[in-house]
């Protein structure tokens, strides 16, 4: 299939809506339900992938009326912190070689010149806060952790304090949303 990835992206939207609306999926409502704390950990940590980001917002919103506010958004933070440092790692370790490769051709240094006379002396902090958005919203948070890791300033601690605030952020706002509802 030419675009499997993105259609693969619209079945979990999909799956997402009818977790939330819950006609067909009443066991997967009393699942996270009965776990309790723990399904906001799992939460939070399927919100940090691009693929399990809906369906994890679902249950986020589902959860939200039925737990402590302050107690499940910290955890769904940690749990998303968990994926981010995945991914994290995944890209500086696996990737790094053909990263470092990658940006010694003459596209990327072309890419790079066209991106500084564009963006001039707000290239890091216009990339640091897409990133930031990226990584606190719904979206597939792999996107932003890549930006983040390509900085290769920003250490692990620095990294995990940054995504674990910008994913709580996010989801305190998804658990506020889901008691609204």
């Amino acid at each position: 299939m030419r675009y499997s990835r993105l259609f693969l992206l619209l079945i979990s939207y999909i799956l997402a809506y009818f977790i939330f609306t819950g006609k067909d999926f009443g066991p997967i409502h009393s699942l996270f339900l009965s776990i309790g704390i723990w399904g906001s950990l799992a939460g939070g940590f399927f919100y940090a992938f691009g693929f399990t980001a809906a369906p994890a917002t679902a249950v986020l919103l589902i959860i939200a009326g039925e737990q402590n506010y302050f107690l499940a958004g910290v955890l769904a933070g940690l749990g998303a912190l968990i994926g981010d440092l995945g991914i994290f790692f995944f890209l500086r370790g696996f990737f790094a070689r053909d990263l470092t490769q990658l940006s010694k051709t003459h596209f990327a240094n072309v890419l790079r010149k066209e991106e500084r006379l564009v963006l001039g002396r707000w290239q890091k902090y216009l990339s640091m806060i897409i990133a930031g958005f990226i990584i606190a919203s719904p979206l597939p948070t792999e996107i932003g952790v890549a930006i983040l890791s390509s900085n290769r300033r920003m250490s692990t601690p620095t990294f995990a304090l940054t995504a674990f605030g910008l994913h709580t952020l996010g989801i305190f706002t998804i658990l506020g949303i889901g008691r609204l509802l």
